[in-house]
């Protein structure tokens, strides 16, 4: 699950820059002398440079608008900023009870001056709430009409980019961000680029402008924002040490940024680290408790054989995703891959599909139903979806691993190896529960035969194997099988190595272990 964390590093990153554009009018100041160099006016002052603000100065801007207001109901302006101001809270500190908080805030602005009437700060804070609910075609209508209104407003097309990718529109995000760069090149604005750039599979790019944007990034809560996306993209090519250097000085820069406790921990795991990697995930969660966080600790505990504190990790998994909805955040996809894999597949398949059929076509979604699919024993269904996640332009280990098991349980072991080699080439330990598993594939899936494959593909007219159901037994890191701990069995381990210079092993409908 390593990969999807970014997810909350994006609206992280998209929600300070959004806040940026619509506070930096300070609104209510006009009337009087601009504030003392404080909380609030740090905040402002950020705003102004396209960076974030450290949550006690948001704090104290919220605080301050909420007192303006009081007295001054009618200032649309100001209403805007709460509530976005609102939104960027609830996504820093994951308290998604802000959000409703956010709404109210926002809607009066709108009642005061509509949006036909112009009134974009409002909108681009609607666009940016629907963004941290994952409601990406309500960000993307909110989004295109404050871009239409002010088409030089750089600050909005950040909640594009976000909005076309969280819908698989890559070629739309692509457009917007060339956009927004002839509006603004500031660290902001190429902190975005290069998430762009790293899911269109350009490597060279992505790391080269998050090298830009970390080099010129001002004041610590900037700084920690482009650091941490270094050590993310160091992470996601395989190098956990570096990913860690990076992590480290986005933490010495600001000491809570949560995101990189939780990037530190999962490269600590890599290296075999655990102690230190479940110290930072305790960290990371006690500060900024996403249920991605529990996901990935719980499963580093079940690889450790810890299935008692696993389950308590994924306890709270579930209940963040249910005080989530209640205050309408869509968790469909990171729910989607815990069912799959530690609950029930085929009500995973049922609520990915569900999003796909509405729109939501990212390569995220492409993976996590194909992966679903293949969980639930209908795995030449699943390869359609594993195609459209692995041929976008992405490199995910995570992705390839997936689309490698599910060719594998096809009988299609020359594609399935391919696969599973660029799922560990690209990144070795990119799991702690499936990256041994995707060796462990390699290895039943053996050599091809010398002089060219021979057989390796499943004989024409013989009929496939069935997948095992997502319920089947299976190998523990110790080697015994053992149910996961929602209470749903693993599969089972791959076949060993066929002797024959043909290699056929046993197809398995899912990874062992899970």
């Amino acid at each position: 699950m390593r990969d999807h964390v970014k997810n909350a590093a994006v609206s992280l990153l998209v929600g300070a820059t959004l806040v940026a554009g619509v506070i930096a009018l300070a609104p209510g100041w006009g009337e009087d002398p601009p504030p003392a160099p404080g909380p609030a006016g740090r905040a402002m002052a950020a705003a102004g440079a396209g960076a974030p603000a450290a949550p006690a100065d948001l704090a104290a801007l919220i605080e301050d608008r909420e007192r303006w207001l009081k007295d001054h109901p009618r200032d649309e302006e100001s209403w805007a900023v709460l509530g976005t101001a609102y939104v960027q809270r609830g996504v820093r500190l994951a308290q998604s009870a802000q959000f409703p908080k956010a709404e109210r805030a926002l809607k009066k602005s709108l009642d005061v001056v509509p949006a036909d009437e112009g009134n974009v700060e409002a909108m681009a804070g609607m666009a940016a709430l629907a963004n941290a609910r994952r409601d990406f075609a309500g960000a993307r209508g909110w989004g295109e009409r404050a871009v239409k209104r002010k088409p030089k407003r750089w600050t909005t097309y950040p909640l594009l980019i976000e909005a076309y990718s969280g819908l698989g529109d890559y070629k739309a995000a692509g457009k917007a961000v060339d956009r927004m760069l002839e509006l603004n090149s500031g660290p902001q604005a190429r902190g975005v680029a290069a998430l762009v750039y790293r899911d269109r599979g350009w490597r060279e790019d992505a790391a080269a402008t998050a090298h830009d944007a970390a080099a010129n990034a001002e004041g610590p809560e900037q700084k920690a924002a482009a650091l941490h996306r270094m050590g993310e993209f160091a992470w996601e090519r395989g190098e956990p040490a570096e990913a860690i250097a990076h992590y480290d000085a986005a933490l010495r820069a600001r000491s809570d940024h949560h995101a990189s406790l939780a990037g530190r921990a999962r490269a600590l795991a890599a290296l075999g680290r655990t102690d230190e990697a479940l110290r930072d995930y305790g960290a990371a969660q006690k500060g900024r408790p996403l249920p991605a966080y529990a996901l990935e600790a719980g499963e580093l505990y079940q690889s450790l054989g810890l299935d008692g504190d696993a389950r308590l990790q994924y306890e709270r998994l579930r209940d963040g995703v249910a005080e989530a909805a209640k205050h309408g955040v869509d968790s469909t996809l990171l729910l989607g891959r815990y069912e799959a894999d530690h609950g029930s597949a085929e009500a995973a398949v049922r609520r990915l599909q569900a999003q796909w059929d509405k729109g939501r076509r990212s390569v995220d979604m492409a993976d996590a139903l194909a992966w679903a699919l293949h969980r639930a024993g209908r795995s030449q269904q699943a390869l359609e979806f594993a195609r459209k996640a692995t041929d976008k332009g992405r490199r995910s280990a995570l992705f390839s691993y997936h689309r490698g098991e599910i060719e594998r349980s096809l009988g299609r072991y020359g594609a399935a190896r391919r696969h599973l080699e660029e799922a560990v080439r690209t990144n070795p330990d990119f799991s702690p529960m499936w990256a041994p598993k995707a060796r462990e594939a390699l290895e039943a899936i053996g050599e091809p035969p010398e002089g060219g494959p021979r057989e390796l593909e499943r004989p024409a007219g013989t009929p496939a194997p069935t997948p095992s159901p997502s319920g089947a037994a299976s190998a523990s890191p110790s080697g015994a099988a053992s149910a996961s701990p929602s209470g749903a069995a693993s599969t089972a381990t791959p076949a060993p190595r066929s002797p024959s210079p043909s290699p056929s092993p046993t197809a398995s409908g899912s990874p062992a272990g899970s």
